[in-house]
């Protein structure tokens, strides 16, 4: 009897495993099969990423879906980074970046597919490549069409796809414009409002992405949400300086102003860095009756400045300014403008003249204009030009934005300007400063922490192929000490349009903001599948912390 009760018991058992094999082999035929909507299982057989992506040819697109010379897709203006995908979107409407975004998201971890929305090729560092991954084309997207609203709180609604430059002409023909700029304006909106969008605006109006009333975003999961200070607004801070990371703006409501005629465009020398920073600093902190524009530069070893801006500029007194000699000495420009109209010139010149008084720049080196509004707001695209045409357009742009305390911001000149740099040949050194009051701590934007701070940008060039100062080695070696003077200093130094490799880099970069960032990462695009070219996230967000 007892042998009898344990013949029985091998042959449950037996039966009994050979169920769970079967259970277990069908689950993963299954999963390879269909895939899996669940992102929190991870599958035994990822499904591979040009698989998924030949399989999106079958959605329902108004725009269409390149699989191949998509090399385009791979470079950018820093031209460092190259990272070729597998397919391109360029959609016509917004529905196609959701349903391709969303298709993907359902694969779920099945899926090793990263996407990046590519605006019109500007990045730095890659940032808007996905390699062996899906980039979505943003200048495809002309849907919706432009819309303005006049009236006491005008506004443009445009597609994300769109550039500044036709937004201004666009917006002329009312007699508004946007309030904030960049200095070039062959970018487009959705590029500029993740990032941050800085010029000598900002110190009245704050970047580009204070002077947005809503936005339209695709999320990480496929999702159409618009959002806005007073909706949806924890995703509405999230994304406005947030580098992609939670969805992909699609459209953006954009503050007006009535817009000015004409500029008067102003440049003046300093050799003493003290009264350079003293006088810009004193130059934003009026509330009225100051510029609307204040910038600066640094010019290292650089010969006939003055002979140079002829060009585009008068002197106030030429015999002085014949007789200045720069050769060999390092000075710092102040550049001024303020917008007006024709009828309005000669109280302007009024004001103008009562500033200049309070600066102490040397009196031989004022240099004035006057442009119309789109010369001047389209200026270094002019530049752009006469460079490309020299062939010189398609050179590795390894550029360094930093932002940097008032308090370090001498510390910081006396190292690097008087050490580290041995000239300013290879491209301008912006130097200005902003009011930090002028900023919304809210969005995903991080700054240093002090009322007012420096942005010091080197836009330097590296002509490919080349060996010594002008070689891509050379300045990127350059960047590094830089960078590794901050650090040992201990100077609070933030990155714009930063590029780190490491998360624990990111969470140094963020600091305090690190937390919700990663909750929002977590609830917009848990399965980080957007903006991979910033090497934050690199996998998929667990469930808790």
């Amino acid at each position: 009897m007892v042998l009898k009760l344990i013949g029985f018991s091998k042959h449950v058992i037996s039966l009994f495993i050979k169920i769970i094999i079967l259970l277990i082999f069908s689950f993963i035929l299954n999963r390879a099969d269909s895939g899996c909507n669940n992102s929190d299982t991870t599958s035994l057989v990822p499904i591979p990423p040009y698989e998924i992506l030949l399989s999106l040819q079958s959605q329902s697109l108004d725009g269409h879906l390149s699989l191949k010379d998509n090399e385009g897709a791979a470079k950018d203006f820093g031209n460092i980074h190259h990272f070729p995908p597998l397919a391109v979107l360029h959609p016509k409407t917004v529905s196609d970046i959701s349903r391709t975004v969303k298709y993907i998201f359902e694969k779920g971890t099945d899926s090793e597919v990263k996407i990046a929305a590519r605006g019109h090729g500007h990045s730095l560092q890659g940032q808007a490549q996905a390699h062996q991954g899906l980039v979505i084309s943003m200048e495809s997207l002309r849907s919706p069409e432009m819309k303005i609203q006049t009236g006491e709180f005008p506004f443009v609604d445009v597609s994300a796809g769109e550039l500044w430059i036709n937004i201004l002409h666009e917006t002329l023909q009312y007699g508004l414009a946007p309030k904030s700029w960049t200095d070039y304006l062959h970018l487009t909106v959705g590029g500029t409002l993740s990032n941050a969008g800085v010029s000598g605006q900002a110190f009245r109006h704050g970047p580009q992405i204070n002077n947005i009333f809503q936005l339209e975003v695709v999320t990480g999961k496929g999702e159409v949400i618009t959002c806005s200070e007073n909706r949806n607004a924890d995703l509405f801070h999230g994304v406005l300086g947030g580098l992609g990371q939670f969805g992909i703006i699609t459209r953006a409501r954009i503050s007006l102003e009535p817009a000015p005629k004409m500029v008067k465009w102003i440049r003046v020398l300093y050799s003493d860095f003290s009264a350079f920073t003293r006088d810009q600093e004193n130059l934003i902190s009026l509330k009225d009756n100051t510029f609307d524009y204040v910038e600066g530069f640094v010019i290292i070893n650089r010969t006939g400045i003055l002979n140079g801006w002829r060009l585009s500029f008068d002197p106030k007194d030429p015999l002085q300014a014949s007789q200045f000699h720069s050769d060999g000495k390092t000075f710092y420009c102040l550049e001024m403008a303020k917008y007006f109209n024709p009828d309005e010139a000669e109280v302007m010149n009024q004001g103008v003249d009562h500033l200049l008084s309070q600066l102490s720049y040397i009196p031989a080196t004022l240099f004035l204009s006057e442009v119309s509004y789109v010369e001047f707001l389209d200026r270094v695209h002019v530049s752009e030009m006469k460079l490309r045409a020299q062939g010189l357009g398609d050179v590795h742009h390894p550029w360094l934005n930093l932002l940097i305390p008032r308090s370090e911001i001498h510390n910081f000149a006396e190292e690097v300007f008087g050490n580290i740099l041995k000239d300013t040949s290879n491209g301008p050194v912006l130097i200005y400063p902003v009011n930090q009051t002028r900023w919304n701590s809210k969005t995903s934007f991080v700054t240093p922490e002090e009322d007012v701070f420096y942005l010091v940008a080197f836009l330097t060039s590296a002509i490919p192929f080349s060996t010594g100062e002008n070689s891509l080695e050379y300045i990127l070696n350059q960047n590094k000490r830089i960078l590794d003077f901050c650090t040992n200093a201990q100077l609070h130094v933030k990155q714009y349009l930063a590029h780190y490799s490491t998360q624990e880099e990111w969470q140094t970069h963020f600091g305090s903001k690190w937390g919700a960032f990663e909750e929002r990462k977590r609830a917009y695009d848990p399965l980080a599948l957007l903006a991979p070219g910033h090497r934050i996230f690199q996998k998929a967000m667990s469930t808790s912390i």
